[in-house]
């Protein structure tokens, strides 16, 4: 199938505009503002084609006739995160934002009022939604400052998500919140919830995001990888051909990455906003099943997670079941979520998270009984056992994604540059070419990464699944690392029609231009 030119990309930030009123849904309040190169001119052609059958994907969609609301106002917001305060953006005086919840089929209305000073998106990263709701260009165009904007789509599918911007670099600030979408027909096997949110902080402690990306810019590390603090290319973890790992060190010199593990070292790593001086506290009673939702909402950190004197059955992959598997520790990658059940014992017991290769940790507490924590520092043995990886998990039967054989197969080339920082999907975006398809097709698509460095690849509006190492279905997921030298094969079902981003959900590497688009055609 041939590409089509990226000069239509233009043109496709208008019908954006279009389709969205095409689904019955005004987008009057909003201004488009450009936040990559060459989006200037929009043309005023329309495709009704399109349109409707975003209209007819939406209908198609579980509709329960529940309305869940929420008023969201990012701004420039104060917050506390254990001792150290700092300013940053946010949607709440607290770090992660209000948490959104809503069951299968209910119609999610968002509300969204930009108090930046610069333009702002929100996108709903895992959600199967129709298209011009998705929170990002050229889906839905940003939302100027002063501007409101309100979202409203049904959630088609159970599991654990996560709502952030989708414009420069705002992810690598407070503005992330957590979004669960609960099955009522699912059983109850388990007593407490715990949501787990990661990340690596700087904003109004270190260099600003912003100055972050204009440093790397200007210290070209795009081929070597890393902003120069980090240096190494640490230990050479083997991951097989997908991304098969099995006991490995949790020292500072190794990663499971296979080469370096990020450009940008971090001030702190925080668990829900918390600093591991001052961590978060959750009680449970001993015996009490825990079912803890991880949510990596990190800029350029993979996590290794553990539970001190714990195993952890993972039940779930970007929100959709696996067949459950016991695991001492889990990597999880920018944007990737994993759901898994615990026992909890009696104590007191630190949840880790090693900023994986960049030896450094975040942490929270479970506490079920007497007893005190350990320093700040102290990594659980559990950190170098077995850690869990896509290649490990296997979709439950109901969520196996009904695949039978390829009409079009991609491949796309994750690639650097030797003299700058830019990256890039078959080249730097915007000058790359999208990928298409026709609505209905079974695709395939294969990354392999041609850099350094490792890279999180997230899909808009669909799950895929995992090829693993024997050329078998894996796990569901729309986020999935593919470390250096190596490949990663997804099969795709194109059954979401419109405009959909594919990038690297490292918020540097995709600003540098590991960014292209999904396209459906009509």
């Amino acid at each position: 199938m041939t590409p089509v030119d990226r000069s239509e990309f233009n043109r496709r930030i208008f019908l954006a505009g279009s389709l969205a009123a095409g689904a019955g849904l005004a987008l009057a309040a909003c201004s488009r503002t450009a936040t990559a190169p060459g989006l200037t001119s929009q043309p005023t052609s329309v495709n009704p084609a399109l349109a409707d059958a975003i209209k007819a994907a939406e209908a198609a969609r579980p509709h329960t006739g529940r309305t869940v609301t929420a008023t969201l106002n990012p701004r420039p917001v104060t917050v506390d995160l254990g001792g150290k305060v700092v300013k940053t953006l946010g949607y709440a005086d607290t770090v992660p934002g209000p948490l959104i919840r809503a069951n299968v089929g209910d119609e999610l209305v968002v509300t969204l009022t930009n108090g930046l000073t610069k333009p702002t998106s929100m996108h709903w990263h895992g959600l199967a939604l129709q298209n011009d709701m998705d929170g990002a260009v050229p889906a839905t165009p940003d939302i100027a400052a002063g501007s409101a904007f309100t979202f409203k789509f049904s959630v088609p599918d159970a599991g654990t998500y996560w709502a952030h911007p989708h414009v420069g670099v705002e992810l690598d600030t407070g503005l992330y919140l957590p979004l669960i979408v609960d099955d009522p027909k699912a059983p109850a096997n388990y007593d407490a919830e715990w949501i787990v949110m990661l990340d690596d902080w700087t904003d109004g402690v270190g260099r600003s995001p912003q100055q972050i990306l204009e440093d790397l810019e200007k210290g070209g590390m795009g081929a070597m990888g890393g902003s120069g603090s980090q240096g190494s290319m640490g230990g050479q973890g083997s991951m097989g051909e997908q991304g098969s790992m099995g006991e490995m060190g949790a020292s500072g010199g190794d990663t499971l990455l296979g080469g370096d593990p990020g450009d940008v070292t971090y001030p702190y790593y925080v668990v829900n906003g918390r600093i591991p001086e001052a961590p978060s506290t959750f009680r449970a009673k001993p015996g009490e099943r825990i079912r803890i939702r991880f949510i990596n909402a990190g800029s350029d950190t993979a996590f290794r997670v553990a539970l001190a004197g714990h195993r952890m059955k993972v039940t779930h992959t970007d929100g959709f079941p696996v067949v459950p598997v016991d695991v001492d520790a889990l990597l999880i990658g920018m944007g990737e979520r994993y759901d898994v059940i615990v026992t909890a014992a009696d104590g007191v017991f630190p949840l880790v998270a090693l900023a994986e290769g960049k030896n450094a940790v975040a942490r929270a507490l479970l506490t079920t009984g007497v007893g005190s924590a350990p320093a700040a520092d102290f990594r659980p043995s559990e950190l170098n056992g077995t850690v869990g990886t896509v290649d490990m998990f296997s979709p439950a039967p109901e969520v196996a994604l009904k695949f039978t054989k390829a009409d079009t197969e991609m491949v796309a080339d994750l690639t650097s540059s030797d003299t700058a920082y830019q990256w890039g999907i078959n080249g730097p975006f915007p000058d790359n070419k999208p990928f298409t398809v026709f609505q209905g097709q079974q695709a395939t698509m294969t990354f392999a990464n041609k850099t350094r460095m490792w890279h999180p690849m997230h899909l808009h509006g669909h799950t895929f699944a995992v090829y693993k190492p024997d050329g078998t279905l894996g796990a569901r997921k729309d986020t999935v690392i593919v470390i250096p030298n190596q490949s990663v094969k997804i099969a795709i079902l194109a059954d979401n029609p419109g405009y959909w981003p594919l990038h690297c959900h490292n918020t540097y590497h995709a600003e540098a231009g590991m960014s292209s688009t999904f396209d459906y055609l009509v």
